[in-house]
């Protein structure tokens, strides 16, 4: 199987709490679309440092990591980001790689919004097919 790519929109988490108490308009929620790479041995999301500050995401803490090279690393644990893919979305806390610009969309966010890779179309599916029976946004 080839590297797998798929584009997903990313949210401050915070930004849409805040629309929904009514305190922020829809359009001030920082977001950013982007390409990323779909990383089933990636535990979650990965974002580089660049892109947590274009969403105005707090550093909340420190997480050891394993790299795919094999290199230990302390990397930060970014405030919670919406993940929305098509029609489904789920929210996380980000562990921000420092010096990379690569997006990995990891094994945590994938089964929370029921997703996998087709490995025969190189692309994301549903897990119980592509359509959403309840789904909250």
């Amino acid at each position: 199987m080839g590297i797998v790519y798929a584009e997903i929109t990313l949210k401050n988490a915070g930004d849409t709490v805040e629309v929904q108490r009514g305190y922020r308009a829809e359009k001030e929620v920082r977001s950013v679309t982007v390409q990323a790479m779909v990383d089933t041995g990636c535990g979650t999301l990965v974002i580089g440092e660049e892109l947590c500050k274009r969403l105005g995401l707090a550093i909340e803490g420190l997480r050891g990591g394993t790299l795919a090279n094999g290199q230990r690393q302390v990397c930060k644990l970014a405030g919670p980001v919406r993940v929305c893919w098509k029609d489904r979305s789920m929210t996380c806390q980000p562990l921000v790689i420092p010096g990379t610009e690569e997006v990995l969309l990891g094994a945590i966010p994938l089964e929370d919004m029921d997703l996998m890779v087709n490995p025969v179309g190189q692309e994301l599916t549903g897990v119980h097919g592509d359509e959403v029976l309840c789904m909250l946004k």
